[in-house]
């Protein structure tokens, strides 16, 4: 295997991680509304009354079951989206000029969101009052929702492609955001990630969250499925993906629509480890799809043409500089998340304290 397509895999090993990790954050966020308050018993300095967030995601402690289930892992689930940046600066710095200055605006949107959900959530938690918990709830969704459908969009406009100037730069306008195939892919992913942040509650808390979550995620991954359909729908018609590897793609595709199907069927049965497994291969797989549908592209031109493997890839002697980086950094990174999955193992409330 040469140097570049080993960094090419690792560079999608890391963002399809990242899309895992990340996307059940957002996906819990989003749902952390619906899944009524946490059950497992009000806090020490706390009565067990109802309180001003019964009925509305929050337990009369303030507490809140989806945000319950992750809050030993967000923080920490950014490292893959930190590691992928690096990779992409150091590895394929043509790719990481051309993409960031023509996806500034979702690039930004999407930055935007991670630091106003992870906010919201901190600060949330250190409130009291039933009207700052409602706003503080609001920013948490809106937290989740804006990274989710601006991924959801990117995907979609690095399958679609992107327009290409006479200079050879890339850009792209608020015709190409708000374009059919674009948005259906960002509410695709939206579902997707909701629908896996579903699963991992239902894997994490206490039974009747869980069941609760298992209602919610088979929906949400019916509904996302339906979205993936009007997206191959469009793409039939013209108007959507442009694939250089057209059997590969439908390859991926349908182990997608698979994924989907399966993590529908194991929440509807109640076996919440493999429901969250198809979720997780769900959310991943649209990252080969891109890499390997449209290799050797790495950023495609709507009209033909665009940046391939070759043209974004550092020199040889610079793979090599950073194989260090890859030989200590990204074990060091599977090491961490394995630690903490088993030092919070089992269903909140049983293992580890309340955090939020």
């Amino acid at each position: 295997m040469s140097l570049e397509t080993l960094w090419l895999a690792l560079l999608g090993l890391l963002l399809a991680g990242y899309f895992v990790l990340g996307g059940y954050d957002y996906g819990a966020q989003m749902l952390s509304p619906f899944l009524g308050s946490a059950d497992t018993g009000p806090r020490p300095d706390t009565g067990a009354g109802a309180g001003p967030g019964a009925g509305t995601g929050t337990g009369p402690d303030g507490r809140n079951a989806a945000l319950d289930a992750i809050a030993p892992f967000f923080l920490g689930n950014e490292v893959w989206l930190v590691a992928f940046a690096g990779v992409m600066f150091g590895a394929f710095p043509h790719l990481e000029g051309s993409l960031l200055s023509g996806l500034y605006p979702l690039i930004v949107a999407i930055l935007a969101g991670l630091v106003l959900g992870n906010a919201a959530i901190q600060l949330r938690g250190r409130t009291r009052g039933a009207r700052a918990v409602k706003v503080w709830n609001a920013l948490v969704v809106l937290g989740g929702a804006l990274p989710a459908v601006c991924w959801g969009i990117v995907v979609g406009l690095l399958l679609h492609g992107v327009p290409r100037r006479a200079d050879g730069s890339f850009h792209v306008g608020a015709g190409e955001v708000f374009g059919p195939f674009a948005l259906t892919c960002g509410v695709a992913t939206a579902l997707l990630f909701a629908g896996h942040g579903a699963a991992f509650v239902a894997l994490r808390s206490e039974p009747g969250t869980a069941a609760a979550a298992r209602r919610i995620g088979a929906t949400l991954l019916a509904a996302a499925g339906a979205a993936g359909a009007l997206a191959l729908l469009l793409s039939v018609f013209g108007a959507g993906a442009s694939m250089t590897r057209t059997w590969t793609s439908v390859v991926l595709f349908a182990l997608i629509v698979a994924a989907l199907a399966a993590g529908w069927w194991y929440l509807g049965k109640g076996r919440d480890t493999l429901a969250f497994t198809a979720t997780c291969l769900a959310t991943a797989l649209p990252v080969l799809l891109i890499g390997a549908g449209q290799y050797p592209y790495l950023l495609s031109a709507s009209a033909s043409g665009g940046i391939t493997v070759d043209d974004a890839v550092a020199d040889g002697a610079t793979l090599k500089v950073l194989i260090g980086f890859g030989v200590v950094i990204v074990p060091l990174i599977l090491l961490y998340q394995g630690w903490s999955w088993w030092a919070f193992r089992g269903r909140t409330g049983r293992r580890h304290p309340s955090y939020f």
